[in-house]
């Protein structure tokens, strides 16, 4: 079976950033903006570009991933040839293996994908929230003949300080990677996206796993070794919306974002980001309750105030209780009494009457770096008039 092109989802990151969010799932099957876990945006954008062939690589917590993901149908991935694989560390005649790095576990995964045998292999990451043709991406690609595409975006040069960073030439080839410079050359900022030739990638992922120094990663290693190599490289210039949502303040702002309808569509029909939704009623909005810019989604029972948020299936908030700027998951309670503002509630979680999570970035304008995004973890319990501040976690229970 040949196919032109195959995509590998790097999915096995414990996404460390994201803290108690990640807890007992995989960062790419975090939750997101009401609907969606953050897989759903490049397995879309495998569907929507015509790639009908996805190898996603799982390691941590990969149960509720592999569950979600199923057999590909909601993202028209279950398919007889190709469709979608899930592919975690196996026994191999040398023995089991973790996954070391991203490069390792594509090569880890060269048997599957020579079963293909590929001109090209895309390979994703699976904690960025964006839009992207793919298909337009290869055919640039192919028409430079270059060995390795990577799509970059423009960021502020105080952003690329903290970001991978692309120098190219007049004709957008890659001179040079840097990781997280002091003093940026450009402001082009590397998507972790990459699309290679599979005969060129194959030869340098075989060198870099015999090299005992190597970190086995593509940023790294696989990048600065092909560089130096003298392969053609060349960068694709993405101009929509992207954002890495691998820190908890990150993923907050880009679902405030979804939320003004203008950074990002998600509704828009001519490229829609599908998902595995489970069955629930409609909402229900009670008589006593106040909603106001916010996206409340089937299942939820609203009896108090909702501004500016995002409530995902089956979020009960009470009479009298208050949530503002904040996401609340999958089956959370919000008691009586209890204030929610600028916070993350996480599956199950349940904030009893009179508890206090969060505050507005206005309490702290003597000092901005103290504020910060509160969490309550996954089926935690908040007792009654107990407080998580601001930049807060809580990842036990408060009673």
């Amino acid at each position: 079976m040949k196919k032109e092109c195959i995509a590998m989802l790097l999915a096995g990151g414990q996404g460390s950033r994201l803290y108690v969010l990640t807890t007992h799932v995989a960062k790419p099957a975090v939750p997101f903006g009401g609907k969606f876990r953050l897989i759903d945006f490049p397995l879309s954008n495998c569907s929507n570009s015509g790639i009908d062939t996805v190898g996603v690589l799982t390691q941590y917590q990969p149960h509720e991933l592999n569950a979600y993901i199923g057999s590909g149908q909601p993202w028209d991935l279950d398919r007889l040839e190709g469709g979608v694989h899930i592919l975690p560390p196996y026994q191999q005649n040398k023995g089991a293996s973790w996954y070391k790095g991203s490069a390792n576990a594509i090569y880890q995964n060269i048997s599957f994908i020579e079963n293909y045998n590929p001109e090209y292999v895309l390979v994703l990451g699976g904690d960025h929230i964006y839009k992207m043709d793919y298909a337009v991406m290869l055919e640039q690609h192919k028409r430079t003949q270059s060995d390795c595409t990577i799509p970059v975006i423009e960021v502020s040069r105080e952003e690329a300080k903290r970001m991978g960073i692309m120098n190219v030439d007049e004709n957008d080839g890659i001179l040079e990677f840097e990781e997280k410079p002091a003093e940026p050359k450009s402001t082009l900022a590397s998507m972790g996206i990459y699309i290679f030739t599979w005969e060129k990638l194959k030869k340098y992922l075989i060198a870099d796993e015999a090299d005992p120094k190597s970190k086995n990663d593509f940023g790294t290693n696989i990048i600065p070794s092909m560089l130096a190599g003298g392969e053609k490289m060349t960068v694709y210039r993405f101009s929509g919306y992207w954002r890495d949502v691998g820190t908890i303040d990150n993923l907050w702002e880009a679902n405030m974002d979804m939320l003004s309808g203008e950074e990002i569509d998600l509704s828009n029909p001519a490229w829609r980001i599908y998902a595995r939704n489970p069955t629930a009623p409609p909402h229900y909005i009670g008589d006593t309750a106040t909603v106001s810019h916010s996206l409340v989604t089937e299942g939820c029972e609203v009896y108090g105030g909702v501004f500016n948020s995002v409530l995902f299936n089956d979020v009960t908030v009470e009479q009298g209780a208050l949530v503002e700027y904040s996401i609340v998951m999958p089956g959370a309670v919000i008691e009586r009494g209890a204030v929610v503002r600028y916070a993350i509630v996480a599956e199950n979680a349940a904030i009893r009457s009179g508890a206090k999570i969060g505050a507005p970035p206005g309490m702290f304008k003597n000092s901005p770096e103290d504020w910060g995004v509160a969490v309550v973890a996954s089926g935690v319990t908040v007792g009654p008039g107990k407080a998580v501040g601001a930049r807060e976690m809580a990842d036990a229970d408060l009673v």
